[in-house]
């Protein structure tokens, strides 16, 4: 279906001090009833085909630092092409950006896009770290723009209903939810020396933000996931779908006042340094959440034999969220379903069916109405901040036996310390020396301010809810406040 938008763009001022990677101001152009809105998608190699099916009839532009990329993509199509983000900003003929690159890249594009009159589709998570999620939030308001978190199971109507059955409280109080990323991660690999980087790709442009280094890695695609510096391991990659279903659930509305976190990159040497294997622990008061992701099979037999068939399995749920309620609880085992059952495992609901997030989008977007958003950005920031307070706990860990962890859970709830429990089994049985004190990470005990989003009484954490940004890739601050206090 083409979409037109029938308002006229309305754009804001650059804030002061914008640096040179945002663009000139595009005040976009007035389109009439009968125009279709015009689309561009930045990044093009893994979720960017998703995002070219989504808006197929709406694509006139593509982007892509891969040049090699760029033109196998925009082979037999009728569409202009860039290699660079902010030359594309600056043509007012584009009416939306849609954003599928890097995690380091998001809030930047995003925010630039904002500030250049463009509406927004932004993959999760939307940031690559708290602070500038909070701007890319703050963006929408401030121009005026139509900002949607790829989040896609918020257009489920299937997990709406469910949402509702729990909120109007059909099965009693919400106790706790766990989201679960029990996803097949094998080893990527460690070279010997740095990786020759692509002639086809401008690796300035494509590390943008982050710090330039030279890679370790086989792969510069897909795997800069699974370093800090670029991406945000697999529960910001896979598990941010689980953890904002689990906030959709539960209701919260800010991030958590305290997180820690337990775990590590376990089972194999490779030259990632985000946990395969984790435990992050939301303890909302009310409610508390609790993540939990897996790379490794069931045992370490299947190392070797069909790893990705035999993933563990919690309350019916691999990839997915179980909530647990006084008198019953809920099971989502994936984008588009949820089972709600009562304390003797008897089924009492079955919803299905899912829904069509890029039309959702569009159909905010014709309207100028961003409360017709089933994902509007602050979800997305929220959801994608407890997946990075949860890496900060990590990474400003120390290493310790499952004895000293242990004992330093002691006074934990119970809740707490079977998820650990599971986690020590899980590890056992994959083959991890747990009595080893280098293998497992005890997270920062970080406590936040969660009005705010701002770490307390502790400096080093609250230095990582932001990052130091490279020069002409700075993402401005939109927010009063320091932007990492």
């Amino acid at each position: 279906m083409n979409y037109s938008r029938r308002t006229i763009i309305k754009s804001g001022v650059l804030a002061a001090g914008t640096t040179a990677a945002i663009p000139a101001l595009s005040y976009g152009r007035i389109i009439g009833s009968n125009e279709k809105i015009r689309a561009a998608v930045i990044g093009l190699n893994g979720r960017g085909q998703s995002h070219m099916q989504g808006f197929k009839k709406n694509v006139v532009a593509l982007c892509d630092c891969d040049e090699g990329i760029l033109k196998k993509r925009a082979k037999d199509l009728d569409v202009e092409t860039y290699v660079d983000f902010r030359r594309l900003l600056d043509q007012q003929s584009i009416d939306i950006v849609s954003i599928a690159t890097p995690n380091h890249t998001h809030s930047l594009i995003g925010i630039a896009a904002a500030a250049a009159g463009k509406d927004v589709y932004c993959e999760k998570p939307v940031s690559h770290n708290v602070w500038e999620g909070r701007q890319l939030a703050e963006a929408a308001k401030k121009y005026d723009r139509v900002i949607q978190c790829g989040t896609q199971s918020r257009s489920s109507p299937s997990l709406q209903k469910a949402v509702a059955f729990v909120q109007e409280g059909m099965l009693g109080k919400i106790k706790h939810a766990v989201g679960t990323c029990y996803k097949p991660r094998k080893s990527i690999g460690k070279l010997d020396k740095p990786l020759e980087i692509s002639k086809s790709v401008n690796y300035d442009l494509w590390c943008g933000p982050a710090e330039k280094r030279p890679l370790m890695r086989p792969r510069l695609h897909y795997d800069w996931h699974w370093d800090f510096n670029t991406g945000n391991g697999d529960m910001g990659n896979q598990g941010i779908h689980q953890m904002d279903i689990a906030r959709w659930f539960l209701g919260y509305q800010t991030v958590s006042p305290r997180v820690f976190s337990i775990g590590g990159r376990l089972g194999y040497d490779d030259a990632g340094d985000t946990p395969n294997t984790q435990t992050v622990i939301h303890d909302y008061p009310a409610a508390p959440l609790i993540f939990e992701t897996r790379g490794l099979p069931k045992a370490k037999e299947f190392q070797s034999n069909n790893w990705g068939g035999n993933m563990d399995n919690y309350r019916g749920s691999r990839i997915g969220v179980i909530v647990q309620c006084e008198n019953g609880y809920v099971v989502i085992p994936s984008y588009t379903s949820a089972k709600a059952f009562d304390q003797d495992n008897n089924q009492l609901e079955n919803w299905q069916g899912g829904g069509n997030h890029f039309e959702n989008f569009l159909q905010a977007v014709e309207a100028h109405d961003a409360s017709l958003l089933n994902a509007p950005i602050e979800e997305g920031h929220l959801s994608s901040a407890l997946c990075h307070t949860g890496g900060v706990s990590h990474q400003l860990g120390v290493p310790l036996s499952k004895a000293d962890i242990t004992e330093k859970l002691a006074s934990e709830s119970e809740l707490f310390q079977d998820s650990a429990n599971r986690m020590f089994q899980h590890l056992t049985a994959n083959g991890v020396d747990l009595t080893d004190r280098s293998e497992i990470t005890m997270g920062a005990d970080i406590k936040m301010d969660p009005k705010s989003e701002t770490v307390i009484g502790n400096p080093q954490a609250a230095a990582m809810m932001s990052r130091d940004y490279r020069g002409g890739f700075e993402v401005p601050k939109l927010q009063a406040g320091s932007k990492a206090s």
